[in-house]
């Protein structure tokens, strides 16, 4: 009998050594209540005992919590519909405000969360949403951070994962895109343009003030010519004598000019006072002469046309007329 009572000692001392200690972890904190009282004594990591029936302890993970935060759907302040996840670092600092203040501080901080990212969707714009994110984690950050204080949490950092764009929207992003490469190609090709022209100009002022540069120039482009093996004939020809010739035609032209243009004048205002005096000297003759000198003359122009353009026909008809007034004679 008296053996089993030992067993029996032994037995309810074992239950309650089991009961009353526990082990709590290096990341973990021990929150005990004492018939329901909030003890004000922290247990920290190590071998540690309570009372049994008495005591309960719940443990507290200090660890940072990786908490993701769903996709959440808005509309920004330019009217744009995106979906925008994101992601919450976190941790406990005060494990009694964590299990005192509120139920449960893991589902809390996830409503939290997925509010405050709907709210900084609505206040932000959708190119604020693509380049510049820092500044909308840190907003998003003391955003959830306000309420959080009071849970014992803090937060450590928050992240916006992913931005989603309808289909039509990224077409448009993408065409704005490519519109400003290419507006920045052109820019830059202009300017390259500006800054070699400027080159030239310098180059072409050095080329006149020292002709001899200009042959340097022709001499080495026809190296650079014939440096590579080609069929390619280049022969130097000096601009210099180009623009001799061109000179040398002008002054020919210009010199001709005017020696020819007086000559035509002097003939076109000439020829009418010739040609009248030799019509008045020959109506002269014809009054002087008697009237058998024309008859003499009259068969000479049978042959063919006659001299003012008359047929044979009507020559022998004049002939005759000229006969008939003979013998009238």
């Amino acid at each position: 009998m008296l053996i089993e009572l030992l067993i029996l000692i032994i037995a309810l001392g074992v239950v309650y050594v089991a009961a009353s200690v526990k082990v709590i972890k290096q990341y973990e904190r021990g929150v005990v209540f004492r018939f329901g009282r909030l003890q004000e004594l922290t247990r920290g990591p190590g071998l540690t005992t309570i009372v049994p029936v008495m005591d309960r302890m719940r443990k507290v993970n200090l660890q940072i919590v990786t908490m993701p935060v769903p996709a959440q759907e808005g509309i920004t302040r330019d009217n744009v519909t995106v979906r925008v996840d994101a992601v919450v670092y976190f941790k406990v600092e005060d494990p009694a405000r964590a299990i005192v203040n509120v139920e449960d501080y893991l589902f809390a901080m996830g409503q939290v969360a997925q509010t405050s990212l709907r709210s900084i969707i609505g206040k932000s714009d959708l190119d604020d949403l693509l380049s510049n994110r820092e500044r909308l984690n840190q907003g998003l950050e003391l955003m959830i951070d306000s309420p959080a204080l009071g849970w014992g949490v803090h937060i450590d950092r928050v992240e916006i994962k992913d931005v989603s764009l309808p289909e039509s929207m990224k077409r448009s992003i993408a065409r704005q895109a490519e519109a400003e490469r290419e507006r920045r190609s052109r820019v830059i090709s202009a300017d390259g343009e500006f800054q070699a022209s400027r080159k030239l100009a310098d180059a072409a002022h050095v080329m006149a003030d020292t002709p001899a540069a200009l042959q340097l120039r022709l001499l080495e482009t026809v190296v650079e010519v014939a440096a590579e093996k080609n069929s390619t004939l280049v022969l130097p020809f000096p601009v210099e004598l180009l623009q001799f010739v061109d000179t040398a035609k002008r002054i020919g032209a210009t010199g001709a000019a005017p020696s020819a243009e007086p000559a035509e004048r002097v003939d076109t205002s000439e020829a009418p006072s010739a040609e009248a005096a030799e019509l008045t000297s020959a109506e002269r003759e014809a009054a002087e002469l008697p009237a058998a000198e024309p008859a003499a003359e009259l068969p000479r122009q049978r042959e063919g046309t006659a001299a003012d353009g008359r047929r044979p026909h009507d020559a022998e008809r004049s002939e005759s007329d000229d006969e008939s007034v003979l013998g009238i004679a």
